[in-house]
């Protein structure tokens, strides 16, 4: 994942915006309504909306970063969990929230990319109603089974589903996000059933994957690491173009045979529309302080993260291309909100 990806990402640095996403991300950063203050920010905690259960991947990336970002800040950043909808009840709380820096929101790629498309309802615009603070970090989801399915790789998971009239059933972090994505391009590209089972984030879908209550799912690295080293699941394949180096055994679905069963997610931080650019602008810099710090490098990068520190206008624009790239996946996988 040092590289460009198929779709053009580079998990580092991007290029400088320009045109009219870089007009779009300063408009929503740097729009200061009349007797707005940012010189005093931040004087009191801020809150930081993580829209899927605690013990996720997410939630455990976001504690261990806005917690060495909040040393700068000199105030606390209480994460909250805000589940449901696949980002969009945390999404909306921040559009309608005061553009003051102090409730926030880790969005990702299926809140402010995929669910343009996917919800033909959605009550908020992922470019105009936002104001990108920073890039986070990226990553693919890795495909598991349990200990006791009898599958050893992706081939034999996808004759598994084959040789049963219902199919195989797979949970996901909730409906739209890229592990119910994978899942329908998956059972699009071999013609066998898989029945989504979607949950409020990925720590309790493991959970019952453990348990024995799910076939399948693709769930990121980080999740399922203790249960993989455990024994209690198994990885078949890696949902993205490169092997991670810490598992370098496991190949990618393309070399499993599966070749476009792929998608690389990211995280971003947003905060509403209208933020004052004084305040993103000295959020971004302790977010990237914290990211490029040997406390968090060294925490994520075993865990199969790849930390991706960038401006408000690198997120602004990895925004405005996956709105495009990625609501072309939702229209030609047919996925609908459950």
């Amino acid at each position: 994942m040092n590289g460009l990806t198929k779709h053009g990402l580079r998990p580092r640095r991007w290029a400088r915006t320009t045109g009219p996403v870089l007009a779009v991300a300063l408009f929503a950063a740097g729009h200061v309504s009349g007797g707005t203050q940012a010189s005093d920010f931040p004087s009191r905690p801020i809150t930081l909306l993580v829209p899927f259960a605690a013990g996720g991947s997410s939630d455990v990336v976001m504690r261990l970063v806005s917690k060495k970002a909040s040393e700068g800040l000199k105030q606390p950043i209480i994460i909250e969990n805000r589940p449901g909808g696949g980002g969009n009840v945390a999404a909306m709380a921040i559009k309608n929230a005061p553009p003051d820096g102090y409730l926030l929101m880790m969005g990702h790629t299926g809140s402010h990319a995929i669910n343009a498309t996917l919800y033909p309802d959605l009550k908020f615009d992922p470019i105009k109603d936002f104001a990108p603070v920073a890039p986070l970090i990226s990553f693919n989801n890795i495909l598991i089974v349990p200990r006791a399915s009898p599958a050893k790789s992706a081939k034999e998971l996808v004759g598994l589903a084959r040789s049963k009239p219902g199919g195989l059933n797979y949970g996901s972090q909730g409906v739209g996000t890229g592990g119910h994505l994978l899942g329908v391009i998956l059972a699009k590209q071999t013609g066998v059933t898989l029945v989504h089972v979607p949950y409020r984030g990925v720590a309790p879908a493991v959970i019952d994957m453990v348990a024995g209550r799910l076939d399948m799912m693709f769930s990121s690295y980080l999740t399922s690491k203790p249960h993989i080293d455990s024994g209690s699941l198994r990885m078949l394949a890696i949902a993205g173009t490169q092997r991670l180096p810490e598992i370098p055994d496991v190949p990618t679905m393309a070399e499993a045979g599966f070749p476009g069963v792929e998608m690389e997610q990211w995280f971003g931080l947003f905060a509403p529309a209208g933020t004052p650019a004084p305040i993103v602008q000295e959020l971004n810099a302790e977010l990237v302080k914290a990211l490029e710090s040997d406390e968090v490098r060294n925490v994520l990068r075993p865990q199969g993260s790849v930390i991706i520190p960038g401006t408000p206008e690198d997120l602004a624009a990895m925004v405005a291309r996956d709105v495009v790239r990625l609501g072309q996946v939702v229209k030609d996988s047919g996925a609908k909100p459950e």
